[in-house]
């Protein structure tokens, strides 16, 4: 396709990054909510949005299925980047990494001890450099939802997951133990697409950036 593919994905991320493609002359002509189309088209005859799982923007921007894509630090972390061009940080649906530990249990103490901790997340390859940098010893544990259920069911010890209020760890009493980094939402480009369709890219590039400022 000569055109403009983005991927994105749904909920919070596709919300917010609706006024940066206005702002790029780029509306979708329908929600992905509210729609089972996963290709939508825009009000521009050559850009398309495909939905697909946060988790797989990366994946499609690698191999070129999408030329631009929006994902989250956190995806864009356990992919690697490999073969992106990562131009802009959005600003948008900001969360951060933390560890977190059932109320009772003293994490401190723990990691000073040495203990072997079992830690359950989805993000197996921040959350191992995170520990090796600290010299402590985990078992990592990788599921695919509903962390705060690992510590209660006797399964972990701690979790690393994505927190924004903080409501979910609270209402599993579990308390965040310790921050590991601020997480947003990136602008991920095909590095092949960037060179081949500089002349499409670049405006839209240009005019998100200038709508984060």
């Amino acid at each position: 396709m000569s055109g403009i593919t983005i991927a994105l994905s749904k909920g919070r991320i596709f919300e917010e990054t609706l006024p940066l493609l206005a702002a790029a002359g780029i509306v979708p002509a329908e929600d992905p909510e509210k729609s089972r189309k996963l290709i939508i088209g825009t009000n521009r005859a050559d850009v398309r949005v495909v939905i697909v799982r946060a988790s797989d923007v990366p994946t499609y921007v690698q191999y070129g299925a999408a030329d631009l894509g929006i994902a989250g630090k956190d995806v864009l972390l356990e992919h690697g980047g490999v073969g992106l061009y990562q131009p802009l940080d959005l600003n948008i649906a900001k969360c951060r990494m933390c560890v977190a530990a059932p109320v009772g249990f003293d994490y401190a103490a723990a990691v000073r001890s040495g203990a072997r901790l079992r830690i359950a997340t989805k993000y197996i390859a921040v959350a191992r450099e995170h520990f090796a940098a600290k010299g402590v010893h985990v078992d990592l544990i990788k599921l695919y939802g509903s962390m705060e259920l690992a510590p209660l069911a006797g399964l972990a010890e701690a979790i690393v997951d994505l927190v924004s209020s903080g409501a979910t760890l609270k209402a599993n009493k579990l308390v965040e133990v310790e921050e590991i980094m601020n997480i947003s939402s990136r602008l991920v480009v095909n590095q092949a697409a960037l060179k081949m369709k500089r002349e499409l890219l670049q405006p839209v590039i240009a005019a998100i950036e200038g709508a984060i400022r």
